[in-house]
């Protein structure tokens, strides 16, 4: 009961991005329901039917990453204080936030379930004149099993990679560089730096630490209450105090770059590389690819795809770099907040931000394969659909990031406003970090986009 409190008594904000969620569920189920139609309605064309169904891997992955991400933003199954001693630990709230996430996809892929039974005529006659029956194969009957196979992949993989993304995660100090592991008492790990004497666990309450009470002064100092027997403690460097003795926590290290920005540049290489040597080279194996698509060959693809993660993973190194551009050259107070906050977030809002760049560079580049016909329409609705699924998945997946990397500094925010700073300063800061990103992933976009469509133009 409180599991279903958590989960129905959020902000109307969070009940919005599931309904999203839901609704990406559903064009992704219906596209894989259209799949289905056409393979029953082309019995001759097993290949075809293959391959439009390799097309609805890409909607599939932008659905459950978007998923992902509204999953890690729910300040439901976010842990706290308290919760643990209820029975809701990080184990209980990643199982609740893997069961919301399921039950948003189930109820998309139920309505695509419903839309498509109506669009063939099989719930209240046939609507639209009949127009969809030929491509929904609405003179067959349909699998049920075979369509709830379909409909079952998006709330099982979205729920999977949740549970996978928001498992609890054990942290353990790491080893001192030149140490080996090593075991101590019971087969605890470590090794204390401080040796203790023969008997030191005879004492009673040796090993003991106050919980609510106040440290005694000589606690607070950094020393310890001497007893009778024991050697006289040594007095305490007061000039250089050791951090952590003063009651506060040691300043957390500077976090490092992200490590795949060669790796992104290797990989974008190599893909504008494959695809200008597969276009230039003379091959009879081609592709046939739906929604008036030319004919194109499989290395082509190949080159399109690793361009398109080589994209996403540079993004986070190149989002580092922006921040740490924005403080050169004798930065203000602006730039020096905007460029941190840029630094801090690369990591998080990084990655969506490249998936968004190879949406739409990979988009630009399938545009020079397009072949209008006289007699049907620019885009079919099936290609309609998917690109605009593909393209809201990416997008709103980039602004829930931003939600969660706003969620994230919520107490670096409030100190600032606590020490004096303004609100006006805080949404110059945001407007420079959005200005900058732009400038960078903008250009790079479009380069990106016209070098992939080059070779496929000749």
């Amino acid at each position: 009961m409180l599991a279903l409190r958590l989960t129905l008594g959020a902000h109307p904000a969070v009940h919005l991005r599931r309904l999203t969620v839901a609704m990406a569920s559903a064009g992704t189920g219906f596209l894989l329901l259209c799949t289905l139609g056409y393979a029953l309605g082309h019995p001759d064309h097993p290949s075809a039917s293959l391959f439009r169904l390799a097309w609805c891997l890409t909607p599939l992955a932008a659905t459950v990453h978007f998923a992902v991400a509204v999953a890690r933003t729910d300040p439901a199954t976010r842990p706290r204080p308290g919760l643990s001693a209820i029975g809701l630990g990080p184990g209980r709230l990643m199982t609740i936030s893997a069961t919301t996430t399921a039950l948003s996809c189930t109820l998309g892929s139920m309505t695509a379930l419903l839309f498509f039974l109506h669009l063939r005529g099989d719930r209240t006659g046939m609507p639209f004149d009949g127009a969809a029956a030929r491509s929904l194969a609405a003179d067959q009957p349909l699998p049920l099993p075979a369509a709830l196979t379909l409909l079952a992949l998006v709330p099982v993989i979205a729920s999977a990679a949740v549970m996978l993304v928001l498992r609890p995660r054990e942290t353990r100090p790491k080893p001192a560089p030149g140490a080996g592991r090593s075991f101590g008492r019971f087969g605890a790990h470590g090794r204390s730096t401080t040796r203790e004497t023969f008997g030191a666990y005879g004492r009673f309450g040796a090993r003991l630490r106050p919980l609510s009470a106040a440290p005694s002064a000589g606690v607070a100092a950094g020393t310890r209450p001497e007893r009778a027997g024991d050697a006289p403690s040594p007095e305490p460097d007061t000039a250089h105090p050791a951090p952590g003795t003063d009651g506060h926590d040691a300043p957390p290290a500077p976090r490092k770059p992200p490590a795949g920005l060669p790796w992104g540049v290797a990989t974008l290489t190599a893909g504008l590389a494959v695809e200008a040597y597969a276009a230039a080279a003379a091959s009879t194996r081609t592709l046939a690819l739906p929604g008036n698509l030319a004919s194109t060959t499989p290395a082509v693809l190949a080159g399109l795809l690793l361009t398109a993660v080589g994209l996403a993973l540079a993004a986070p190194g190149l989002t580092h770099l922006t921040g740490r551009l924005l403080q050169s050259v004798r930065p203000g107070a602006l730039r020096l907040l905007a460029g941190r906050v840029l630094m801090e977030e690369a990591g998080r809002i990084g990655r969506p931000l490249g998936i968004v760049c190879a949406v739409a560079s990979a988009a630009y580049a399938m545009t020079a394969l397009y072949i209008p016909e006289p007699d049907e329409p620019a885009f079919g609705p099936l290609t309609t659909l998917g690109t605009l699924l593909v393209t809201g998945c990416t997008i709103a997946t980039l602004l829930t990031a931003a939600v969660e990397a706003r969620q994230a500094r919520a107490d670096t925010t409030a100190a600032l406003l606590r020490l004096g700073a303004p609100a006006t300063m805080l949404r110059s800061a945001a407007a420079l970090r959005a200005a900058a990103l732009l400038a960078l992933f903008g250009p790079l976009t479009l380069l990106v986009a016209e070098l992939a469509a080059l070779p496929l133009t000749r």
